[in-house]
């Protein structure tokens, strides 16, 4: 490894960061994270903080997890890699596979198709949602419904259904028969509506009546996330995500349920549709699957969804879609030591104990700061905090004072992440209730730096 010099000299000099300007990543050098331990992370001058962010919604076991690590490196002296296309597997996919259909079995889930990330776990729903409805002598079903305010990814078919224009618009056009309906938000919404559970009815009559408009036989799947993530830690009613299972039931649509924040706990069940009692058609999951020990996705299909195919006797049943490393066996070998791993630690009982206690005390911090115009929370590890220049009119603070909170909080303590005018957390789930204590405390030092 280069020393601190050189390493400083050349930050965002030669590489293009995701989610950024380069321009700013050149004035603003990027943070440089050296090592982490626990749920803490430590930067290049030495300086150790709370992770809140858990990578990016992802380091579930936190950094020390010698289980994983092991399988990891145990599996690059065994088999580094095969090739999982047709015609080879090797054990640690098979051993992965059947961990992860047990883990979603409940959920109603039957069958795994590994992929690289959430990216293309969501890809391969969406593709996998036509061709479903082609072998059932429905091709007309080709279009897709979600969510405003949804984040699925980054490929152009997950971004077609994203629901935030700032991964749109610069990409344009996109894929076409993709439609948008309100986001749950009883904080913003066009309905001018405060009250969630009627918000829900409003959007589930919107759904119905777009599904009449759009023609149900064209239709092939809705996709969202049981709580959004990256649009801003966005809860829905309780009712919410029933709702427009029933309308995907009536009219034939495929629900996916987005778990690629949601799963392994993080919302204090299992699976973010099991905590809403939803059963999907198909699921798309990353991140928790390896605590990010390793880059691994997968979709997931039902019974339903799975004999369609299974019980093809045409070549239009075969998938011709796939990754170089798809089922790779390190990766693999990372998922069965990792749900091991989450299992035995129960971390969605740990989510749901220590989400709370973090939900309540940014409540409080709302009532000592008027920029906190709304907070969200409550389920699970998943809380934002939305923050405005004007409580009354909602106006959102600028960016200039959400990098002075960004920065003064990182200094207190804890690293937390912006999401526009938003703060958004989601700590490793084996956090304890002392380090949410320092994430709140952080907080505090932050929100006083407006």
């Amino acid at each position: 490894m280069k020393d601190d010099n050189f390493l400083k000299e050349n930050n965002a000099r030669h590489l293009w960061h995701p989610m950024g300007h380069p321009a700013d990543s050149l004035a603003n050098p990027p943070k440089i994270i050296t090592g982490a331990e626990g749920v803490k992370i430590t930067d290049i001058d030495g300086h150790s903080v709370v992770d809140a962010v858990g990578g990016l919604w992802c380091v579930n076991l936190g950094y020390s997890n010698d289980v994983v690590k092991d399988a990891i490196a145990k599996q690059l002296y065994d088999l580094p890699y095969y090739s999982a296309f047709a015609g080879s597997s090797n054990p640690p996919a098979i051993e992965a596979s059947l961990a992860v259909r047990e883990m979603f079995a409940e959920d109603g889930m039957a069958r795994v198709f590994f992929t690289s990330g959430g990216s293309d776990a969501v890809e391969t729903t969406l593709r996998l949602a036509r061709q479903y409805h082609r072998l059932r002598g429905e091709p007309t079903r080709t279009k897709f419904i979600s969510l405003k305010k949804g984040y699925h990814g980054t490929h152009f078919g997950g971004a077609s259904v994203n629901g935030n224009n700032r991964f749109r618009i610069n990409y344009e056009p996109l894929l076409p028969g993709c439609f948008h309906l309100p986001s749950p938000y009883p904080y913003r919404n066009p309905y001018g509506e405060t009250d969630p559970a009627q918000l829900a009815q409003n959007i589930a009559a919107a759904f119905e009546d777009e599904v009449t408009f759009q023609d149900p036989k064209t239709i092939a799947a809705f996709i969202m996330e049981p709580i959004q993530g990256a649009g801003g830690v966005i809860v829905p009613d309780a009712s919410f995500m029933g709702l427009m299972r029933d309308v995907c039931t009536r009219h034939g649509i495929l629900m996916i349920s987005d778990e690629v924040i949601t799963g392994f706990g993080r919302t204090g069940d299992w699976s973010g549709a099991r905590h809403w009692g939803v059963k999907p058609d198909m699921m798309s999951l990353a991140k928790g699957i390896t605590s990010a020990y390793f880059p691994v996705g997968a979709a997931l299909m039902s019974d339903q969804v799975a004999e369609v195919f299974e019980n093809d006797r045409s070549a239009d049943g075969g998938i011709f879609h796939g990754y170089t490393y798809s089922a790779h066996p390190v990766g693999a070998a990372a998922v069965t030591a990792c749900l091991s791993e989450t299992l035995r630690l129960d971390t969605k009982s740990n989510a749901a104990a220590r989400g709370e206690q973090l939900y309540q005390g940014v409540q409080k911090l709302q009532d000592k700061y008027d920029v906190i115009g709304f907070v969200r929370g409550g389920e699970g590890l998943m809380t934002a905090l939305e923050l405005v220049s004007d409580r009354a009119a909602k106006t959102p603070l600028d960016m200039a004072a959400m990098k002075r909170v960004h920065q003064a909080t990182y200094e207190a303590g804890t690293m937390v992440r912006l999401g526009m005018n938003n703060i958004l957390m989601s700590p490793p789930l084996t956090i304890s209730e002392a380090e949410v204590d320092v994430i709140l405390s952080a907080l505090d030092a932050g929100l006083a730096a407006v």
